[in-house]
């Protein structure tokens, strides 16, 4: 495996969290189980992981298992050389995700991933006052625009903004509009714009962007990395036909039950994905179906 040129370069794993069902019927973090996946990834080919993501089902964990997220991928990143830990840090407010930044840097981790405020609709100078507030932790900084979740947009003047004041050193970006990606770059030569949402994953890479923070890789590693590496190189003719099979299953990462779906496609290819906490609740049986046929197509052309 290759060493990154930076620790959010590459294809970096946005990952699930596996629950197990304890005898009260209370779901537990399984660590021992995340630790082999993780590995799992790493020998197929990812460059890293982005631990305590919406996928890893942050918001209903505990402290506790939380803090061990981080220190499972760090104890694992370690035994493999150039694979990298960026773990999220959100939090409702700015004192509380500089914590979790300085937690990161603490364990090993060499940069964080941050939203916005995300439980209230800040504006252009809580934004700046937020991401200021986490710089203080001292480890790089990746911006995360999900405007969706967060109902704040970081347009690509506020990214400038950040980029200029030193704040941020890249944006995980998940609007889905490619075009940005442009208007990025001419605002704030040097910031680098992670692809943040699957389904735009190939129009990203062949716009230059140097990584990609990835859900469907959970189940799918190869297939994806080889997707990401073709389209970054210019080779179409390979890309094509993986991001065509893939499509159906990477345009799930920008539904509302992408962590379900996700989890779901690892039990189909022979992975543990397991149920996820409430809130969240199983698929709707129109939409197992959907990711049932999906990933069977894709594993019947031979994608891993």
């Amino acid at each position: 495996m290759n060493a990154q040129a930076q620790p959010w370069h590459g294809v970096l794993v946005a990952t699930a969290l596996p629950w197990r069902e304890s005898r009260t019927g209370e779901l537990t973090a399984d660590f021992d189980g995340y630790a082999e996946h993780l590995g799992w990834l790493a020998e197929n080919g990812c460059q890293g992981v982005t631990p305590n993501g919406s996928l890893g089902e942050y918001q209903t964990l505990t402290p506790e298992e939380r803090a061990r997220v981080v220190t499972t991928a760090v104890e694992v990143a370690a035994d493999t050389p150039g694979f990298t830990v960026m773990p999220g840090v959100a939090a409702y407010g700015a004192d509380e995700a500089r914590r979790w930044a300085e937690h990161a840097g603490a364990a090993g981790a060499r940069a964080v991933m941050l939203l916005p405020p995300n439980a209230y609709r800040a504006d252009r100078r809580a934004v700046v006052a937020h991401y200021r507030e986490v710089a203080r932790a001292g480890l790089p900084v990746v911006a995360y625009n999900n405007p969706f979740d967060t109902k704040v947009d970081l347009v690509p003047e506020l990214l400038a903004e950040l980029y200029g004041e030193g704040l941020i050193v890249a944006v995980k970006e998940f609007s889905g509009d490619v075009r940005r990606t442009y208007r990025i770059a001419e605002l704030a030569p040097g910031l680098d714009v992670l692809c943040g949402a699957d389904d735009v994953a190939l129009e990203l890479a062949a716009a230059g962007s140097p990584g990609w923070v990835s859900g469907f890789t959970n189940a799918f590693p190869r297939a994806c990395v080889e997707l990401w590496q073709a389209a970054s190189a210019g080779d179409l003719s390979t890309a094509l036909p993986l991001y065509r099979t893939l499509h159906p299953l990477l345009r799930w990462d920008s539904r509302i039950e992408f962590v379900q779906a996700i989890k779901l496609s690892m039990d189909l290819a022979g992975r543990y994905g397991g149920p996820c906490r409430q809130p969240r609740l199983p698929l709707a049986p129109e939409h197992e179906e959907s990711v049932r046929q999906a990933t069977g197509k894709a594993l019947a052309e031979g994608l891993r």
